[in-house]
């Protein structure tokens, strides 16, 4: 084996890099369990204790410690179904915001474009711009867009000499800042939900963003936070001097009232007083515009030994300037103190090098596990009334600190009488990043309209001429996000923000202020939501499926291949380890498909192999030795498995591009496996071979049982074609007859709609709830099946599907709960919904189509250039046709008479375009075998030479077959009713696929060629 040990030194340091990224999965899971222990089944202290040692190192490597938010960060993610969560998918809606941008015009011509491209993005890859821009012309030749976006807002970007092209332009690039901003307001809300590893992302191009939230359980409240239109303030605020007596009372009142301080579990109390940064600014005036520099000031650190010494300076004298205090308190425990001491034992006041307050709006910072426990004592009554009523606090957006771990909070004043801002944030017409002259830093300009500039005009010249100077803080969603200190009069509402910032910060910043101007929320278009239970569950059965499939393969390569069966074992367990490994550094989420997918990966991994064994079989039946024979059947069965797999590797890729959520988990799951078991079915079973043989340790191939299997059969394949063309005909056309009078069973994937998982305590009748929710559901019946056990259902409705709102979602979810109460009053919840919208609907279905069609596109091009032999490309192309078929005829044929569900959704896509992997992956090992009888035997018959192809073949294809039908068969009976049809389809598609490459595609290949050599003679 050439390279022999550069393979064993790769193979190594690959085991040591999965070994290394699972070990932060194990090191997470075991931290947990020590906060589950610790808590003691109190949920609230399980999570203060994790969100104690977030920052804290749990895992030491010696060359480096890893904090629990690094550990997690790290860990292979959970998908939604397998723990429970909420996953929506947003829109920005383009429609309201081309209307804004429009000023709200009355033009006929313009809002007719608006609908007309409304109903044709429906049925369109097109973006809504393009489209609006397409309908605008269809209506009227003549009319240009500039005449209705020429608005003062846009004036300095469309005028009278502007091209509708021009005006499409802008409005687009508007659209896309549109989607940003969103984008980060939402992040920044999801944030605020403390959800363990959440996630945010754009999809694409498409204009939707994409939240999951594990593990939340109140979706009513994620869907209001999320639809919420964005509210940008600016708010006058207070000086610490004036806050920190207000806050000294509060923290007497709390030691009154005996509350507790105590919020330091698992924390160091020097933690309270570490490197503080303050950020300051200072305005400078300039004739054209006002620069706002923003910097940040130095380090704080107290240089006292503890922190009692520091806070106890303020507390001593009742001032904001601080003294000494009595030996007595300083010599108090920390735990003492903060029982006299309640407020300041979280909120610490910020102090300068000196131990004096620091100037500016900041009222103190906090650990972010404590500002809970803030709120709490802010929001008491009593502590209310002791703080002015024109007094507001409110938190900083994020952490301060480098490690995430520290908050300012804000004091605002309240100066207006119906308690409104100063300034609301729609007066920005515009803020971009930039960079300054010297082009170190990037900074912020920020554009006010008219009546925005006179106000602003007013309010900083106030800001300024008060001693100190007055800060104006910048707050989006009720958190602080800026407070610069106002230097100078600002005369024409032009400023730019300046200070130390990179081109993320600015960009984030210029967003920030462009968010007033957003015209509308973004809405819902797809949201799905599993239970904890649920959840619980599908890992359960998941795993199940996984361990008795991995049993199965294990045990039947042993009976089949003796100790050479135990190598192959092996190669199979070190390639689920990769996979894993490989998971665990993408940070990839693995999804109830996705251990579908490696437990599919099993199957197939057996299949280079399998390759592998029968032709060392053939060598070993030719006379020759181990060794040799070794050698040679690895060579020749290379061509085969690089062809089986690359044509696999494109189906997962195209499943990847097209799908969304699960389907590109499966997809990312198929692709790795592929990868991995490539490298351990080639390299690393070799290697142990050499090592077996090294030591004189005795190589068999077959049992008593296998040895002679499958060895000398001579079935004619070829001469009964005909029967075979005959009988998937039939089934074919029983399918297409199905298929006209019956249809298919479309989920909500593909129509839109709301489907609900309900269990109850007790069975019940489907045809009861069906004609409870008639009612509620406004005379609409919704389709009810049993879904698993009898005291379960699914529940899919299109009641009020078409309308928008951020209460739909909780307005259908009533009347389902009213309709069902009429049956059963109690004993019953809601597992977990989903809900998908009628034009996302559209845009799943056309690349579900777009996905099966470039995928047979592509395995045609690969076979055509492949074997150079238009015959091959088209037999191949046929085969899959006839596969999809037939899978979808089944569906057909057996919704309603199956005890599951059979519906068409995205699991069914995956399956279909999995079952056209496999099979094409079957029938390139055939041609494969055929194409080197051919060069072999260039004189024999055709039909006699592929026929002995076939039969060469046989036991490799059952084999192959044999352990993907196993493992399916796992999945299908112990994974799940949630995939329960997905795996039914692969099932029927590992049966139809390989008997199409043996049936169908070498016969047609027979055909074709007789055809084309008939016309060559011609």
């Amino acid at each position: 084996m050439q390279n022999k040990t550069a393979i064993q030194i790769f193979t190594v340091v690959f085991a040591l890099v999965c070994l290394f990224q699972i070990s932060f999965t194990w090191i997470g899971y075991q931290v947990r369990e020590d906060a589950k222990a610790y808590a003691n089944g109190d949920l609230k202290k399980e999570n203060d204790y994790l969100d104690s040692i977030k920052t804290k190192p749990v895992y030491n490597l010696g060359i480096k410690n890893y904090t629990y938010q690094e550990v997690q960060s790290n860990e292979i993610n959970l998908g939604l179904d397998l723990k429970g969560g909420m996953n929506v998918t947003l829109e920005v809606s383009t429609v309201d915001l081309i209307r804004s941008m429009a000023n709200n015009s009355q033009n006929p011509t313009f809002l007719q474009a608006l609908q007309n491209a409304q109903e044709a993005q429906k049925h369109s890859n097109l973006d809504f711009v393009t489209l609006f821009g397409q309908e605008f012309k269809k209506l009227d030749a003549n009319a240009q867009l500039k005449t209705i976006f020429s608005t003062l807002e846009l004036k300095d970007k469309i005028n009278f000499e502007s091209t509708d092209e021009e005006v499409l332009t802008v409005i687009r690039a508007e659209a896309n800042s549109a989607i940003d901003r969103t984008f980060n307001i939402l992040r920044t809300r999801i944030d605020k939900f403390g959800v363990t590893q959440p996630n945010i992302q754009k999809l694409g191009n498409s204009g939707r963003i994409l939240v999951e939230l594990p593990g939340v359980k109140d979706p009513e409240r994620v869907r209001g936070i999320l639809q919420q239109t964005a509210q940008l303030e600016f708010w006058e605020t207070y000086e610490a001097g004036e806050t920190y007596p207000v806050l000294e009372k509060v923290n007497s009142r709390l030691a009154q009232m005996n509350v507790s301080g105590e919020g330091k579990e698992g924390a160091d109390k020097e933690d309270a007083l570490g490197a503080l940064t303050s950020p300051d600014s200072t305005v400078v005036a300039d004739s054209s515009k006002v620069t706002i520099d923003q910097t940040a000031q130095e380090t704080a650190t107290s240089k006292e030994d503890s922190i009692n010494d520091a806070l106890n300076a303020l507390l001593g004298t009742g001032d904001s300037t601080g003294s000494d205090t009595s030996a007595s308190a300083q010599n108090k425990s920390f735990e003492e103190w903060s029982k006299d001491n309640p407020l300041f034992a979280v909120l610490h006041p910020l102090l300068d090098s000196d131990n004096r307050l620091r100037s500016g709006p900041m009222a103190g910072y906090a650990a972010i596990k404590d500002t809970g426990k803030i709120n709490e004592y802010l929001n008491m009554p009593e502590i209310r009334n002791l703080m002015p009523r024109d007094m507001m606090l409110r938190w900083g957006v994020k952490a301060f600190d480098d490690e995430g771990r520290f908050l300012h909070l804000y004091a605002l004043k309240v100066t207006n009488r119906d308690g409104k801002p100063i300034l609301a944030g729609d007066v920005v017409i515009d803020a971009r990043q930039e960079f300054g002259q010297n082009r170190a830093n990037a900074e912020v300009v920020m554009v006010m309209n008219p009546q925005g500039a006179n106000s602003w005009k007013k309010i900083t010249k106030e800001a300024s001429s008060q001693t100190p100077k007055r800060a104006v803080a910048v707050v989006l969603d009720g958190y602080v996000y800026s407070a610069p200190t106002v230097q100078g009069e600002i005369p024409n509402g032009i400023s730019t923000i300046t200070g130390d910032f990179d081109i993320k910060e600015a960009e984030d910043l210029a967003n920030v202020l462009k968010a007033g101007k957003l015209p509308a929320p973004a809405r819902i278009v797809q949201e799905a939501v599993v239970g904890p239970s649920l959840g619980d569950e599908a890992i359960r059965s998941g795993f199940i499926s996984f361990a008795i499939a991995l049993i199965l393969v294990l045990v039947y390569m042993v009976f089949y291949y003796s100790n050479a069966g135990m190598v192959a074992n092996v190669a199979l367990m070190a390639n689920i380890f990769f996979i894993l490994g490989v998971l665990a550094s993408l940070g990839a989420v693995l999804t109830l498909p996705g251990v579908a997918g490696i437990v599919l990966t099993i199957g197939m991994a057996v299949d280079a192999n399998v390759l592998i064994y029968e032709r060392i079989r053939e060598e070993l039946h030719k006379g020759k030795g181990v060794r040799l024979a070794l050698k040679d059947g690895y060579m020749a069965a290379y061509s085969s498995i690089v062809d089986a797999n690359v044509t696999t590797m494109l189906t997962g890729i195209v499943l990847y591009v097209f799908g969304t959520g699960p389907i590109q988990g499966f997809a990312t799951t198929l692709i790795i496996g592929i990868l991995t078991s490539l490298f351990a079915g080639i390299f690393i079973t070799r290697l142990v071979f050499i090592w077996m043989m090294d030591k004189d340790k005795g190589v068999r191939f077959s049992t008593k049982a296998t040895e002679n299997l499958l060895k000398n059969v001579a079935y004619k394949f070829v001469e009964k074609r005909k029967i075979y063309y005959a009988v998937s005909g039939t089934l074919i056309l029983l399918g297409i007859g199905s298929l006209v009078t019956k249809g298919l069973n479309y989920g909500i994937d593909f129509v839109g709609g709301r489907n609900y998982v309900v269990r109850f305590d007790k069975d019940v009748s489907t045809t009861q709830i069906q004609e409870a929710l008639k009612v509620p559901f406004g005379g609409e019946v919704p389709e009810v099946k049993t879904f698993g056990e009898s005291n379960q259902v699914s529940i899919t409705t299109k009641y009020m599907i078409d309308q928008e709102g951020s209460d739909v979602e909780q307005q259908v979810e009533d009347k389902l709960k009213e309709g069902i109460s009429t049956v059963r009053p109690d004993g019953w919840e809601v597992m977990g919904s989903q809900t998908v919208g009628p034009t996302i609907a559209d845009d799943i279905k056309q690349n579900a189509v777009w996905a099966i069609v470039f995928s047979l596109f592509v395995i045609f091009v690969y076979i055509l250039i492949r074997f150079k032999k238009w015959q091959f490309g088209l037999g191949a192309l046929l085969a899959l046709f006839h596969d999809v078929a037939l899978v979808v005829s089944c569906f057909s044929l057996l919704d309603g008479i199956v005890p599951f569900s059979m519906e068409i959704n995205q699991a069914f896509i995956a399956a279909i375009l999995t079952v056209i992997g496999y099979s094409i992956n079957d029938t390139v090992v055939v041609f494969d075998r055929i194409r080197e009888y051919l060069a072999e035997h260039k004189r024999s018959e055709m039909g006699v030479v592929i026929n002995n192809a076939l039969n060469s073949t046989l036991s490799r294809t059952f084999n192959t077959s044999m352990t993907v039908f196993l493992v399916l068969l796992a999945i299908f009976l112990l994974g799940g009713e949630v995939i329960r049809g997905f795996s039914f389809a692969l099932l029927v598609g590992v049966v139809v696929g390989t008997y199409s490459s043996i049936c169908i595609a070498t016969p047609v290949v027979i055909d074709l060629a007789k055809k084309g050599s008939q016309e060559d003679k011609k």
